[in-house]
């Protein structure tokens, strides 16, 4: 893998540990179409490195993610796409992004910092271990803009919190700190310097046989298997939202708060 393949990420090697830092600070690395697809280009092509026995995910600057990049998304060319991406059949882009990390064959942390909202959010859930500051600001944010998690959040939050929890969270796009968020399992625990935390705990994990590792992933995982009719109702769902009637007032909201939301819409 050429460094010189990425524009928005820095990928450096340390004994066996991939570190992954998504590289867009001056836009609090919102995940943008190319950041979207060099995660992936990424992922796969340390999953042929025999090499790598942890990857780490980490945010350049000030947070780990502040989301999808609006400005991205509003050209519409690539909400074209997004709309294409919802309507095809398979994985979409967008859950491939997030979700290839969890089918890489050894484990991957996320060190978070600062903001993890929405998409961000979402690529961290895809980790299999998350260690966050206290003072970390996380949430399911797409409620607030009218739309529903996407990005395969019905395989990545399942088995993590209970599932009224997951409701809680996701219908309110409530923002909380590291230390509620590990207290209700959306992380795994907390740590001044999570990245630090995330070396230390990828070190223990690479003096392990790859094969059980590997294989621990395997099985644990195995527990919260399911068809794949979360990842087809997460794009249903999108598709109706954003042809909706509440959408648009959901994103006027954000400047007049008492603008009234009209009744809902889809049974």
């Amino acid at each position: 893998m050429n460094q010189a393949d990425f524009r928005h990420l820095r990928i450096e090697h340390r004994d066996g540990i991939a570190i992954v830092t998504l590289d867009r600070p001056g836009k609090r690395n919102a995940l943008s179409f190319e950041l979207l697809r060099e995660l992936i280009a990424c992922a796969k092509a340390l999953r042929v490195d025999r090499t790598v026995r942890v990857a780490i995910l980490h945010g350049a600057g000030e947070c780990f993610s502040a989301g999808i990049d609006l400005n991205d998304l509003n050209n519409p060319r690539n909400r074209l796409l997004a709309l294409w991406s919802l309507l095809k059949p398979g994985m979409n882009l967008f859950q491939r992004a997030c979700l290839i990390w969890r089918d890489l064959p050894f484990p991957v942390i996320a060190a978070i910092h600062g903001h993890c909202y929405g998409a961000g959010m979402q690529l961290a859930l895809g980790a299999d271990f998350r260690i966050a500051r206290s003072d970390a600001r996380l949430a399911i944010m797409e409620a607030r803009w009218g739309l529903v998690p996407d990005m395969g959040i019905t395989r990545s939050l399942r088995g993590l919190v209970r599932a009224d929890v997951a409701k809680e969270l996701v219908m309110s796009a409530r923002i909380i700190d590291g230390d509620d968020a590990a207290g209700v399992g959306l992380v795994t625990r907390i740590a001044d310097d999570p990245l630090d935390a995330a070396m230390t705990l990828g070190n223990e994990l690479a003096e392990r046989s790859p094969d059980a590792v590997l294989a621990a992933k395997r099985v644990c995982d195995a527990m919260n298997d399911s068809v794949n009719a979360g990842l087809r109702a997460e794009k249903r769902w999108q598709l109706r939202l954003l042809r909706g009637h509440n959408i648009g007032i959901a994103r006027r909201r954000a400047k007049l708060p008492e603008l009234p939301y009209k009744p809902r819409q889809y049974d």
